[in-house]
């Protein structure tokens, strides 16, 4: 136990020494204050179109523009869809007097956790998790690595526990930057504004008959779960990617176009049922607390958790295996 604990402390100090994590502090911290002012202008857009309108005001407005939408022929079927469930959700807040979009920090950083569980956050734990093996055949010490009298499913269990605490790091960072950030601007207070949560679709149509009411920090600390299993499964994925390749440049390419992918397929999917096996279709779980429609009809909270701990634990068989038997001197 000593032994393995001595590889990951060694592994941890690796991380910090090529300054990965410090590449993503940075990204949060630049590219957030950009998000922020985008929603501050959205916002102040917003106000100078309806003045000053209560959140009830704006939220008929906005079901009497879906009903505009709906009636014109030249949106897809699918939008149409989308418009239908967000007009009854809005009309299910109304009728309940419950504001969902209670302005605050606390309500930036659930948008934006909402927002980079499918496509940001995964990039972010990729820069970490591609480089694991594939950076010691760049560097050329994976045969120095090999050399201790450690086995070798250590060293990449090591790897694995590594892997895990810094994706725990990532997800806490994204959320308390966010908040921190967007705090300056909407203000740090609303952790305990009523959410609306356990809307479902059956059969396109939405079902109420599930949902409750909680505290906006009970919803932050869900969908932050939701987020840290994404992206436990997106760091297992571009480890096995790690182990396969041997070039980092190469794993962040396959990483990159895999996650890329998944955004066309979340916009396409429905078109094509079989793409709901796929890791890249079932990564936005926050979706089902909001009662959004899933990629493909039929989907659920259940059948996503299910498909990505099915691609982790092979992502996981597959890496073990070609790892011990891989011949790292050649």
């Amino acid at each position: 136990m000593s032994e393995l604990i001595r590889l990951i402390q060694n592994e941890m100090i690796k991380i910090v020494r090529k300054k990965r994590f410090l590449v993503i502090f940075l990204i949060l911290t630049i590219l957030i204050p950009i998000f922020v002012y985008a929603q501050m202008r959205q916002t102040e857009t917003l106000q100078e179109r309806m003045g000053d309108a209560d959140w009830q005001t704006v939220l008929q407005q906005q079901i009497v523009d879906s009903q505009n939408r709906l009636s014109s022929s030249q949106i897809p079927e699918e939008w149409k869809k989308v418009l239908r469930i967000n007009i009854e959700q809005n009309q299910f807040y109304l009728d309940h007097n419950i504001n969902p979009t209670n302005p605050g920090g606390p309500t930036f950083a659930k948008e934006f956790l909402e927002n980079s569980i499918s496509l940001f956050l995964p990039l972010l734990i990729m820069i970490v998790a591609t480089d694991l093996i594939s950076g010691e055949h760049g560097e050329g010490t994976i045969k120095l690595l090999l050399t201790h009298p450690v086995k070798r499913w250590k060293i990449l269990l090591s790897k694995l526990f590594s892997l895990l605490l810094f994706v725990s790091l990532i997800v806490a960072a994204l959320i308390v930057i966010a908040y921190i950030i967007s705090g300056t601007i909407f203000g740090y207070s609303g952790w305990n504004a009523p959410i609306l949560t356990g809307f479902n679709i059956v059969n396109d149509q939405l079902d109420t008959s599930h949902v409750q009411l909680i505290p906006l920090w009970q919803f932050i600390m869900m969908s932050g779960g939701f987020a840290w299993f994404v992206g436990i499964i997106i760091g297992i994925i571009s480890l096995m990617v790690s182990v396969l390749v041997r070039s980092s440049v190469a794993g962040m390419g396959i990483m990159l176009a895999s996650l890329i992918s998944g955004t066309v397929l979340t916009a396409m999917a429905s078109s094509w049922e079989g793409s709901k096996y796929l890791f890249v279709t079932n990564l936005e779980l926050i979706k089902y607390l909001t009662g959004d429609l899933p990629p493909v009809t039929g989907m659920t909270l259940p059948f996503s958790l299910m498909i990505l701990s099915v691609w982790g634990i092979v992502a996981l068989i597959v890496a073990f295996v070609t790892f011990n038997r891989q011949d790292m001197l050649a």
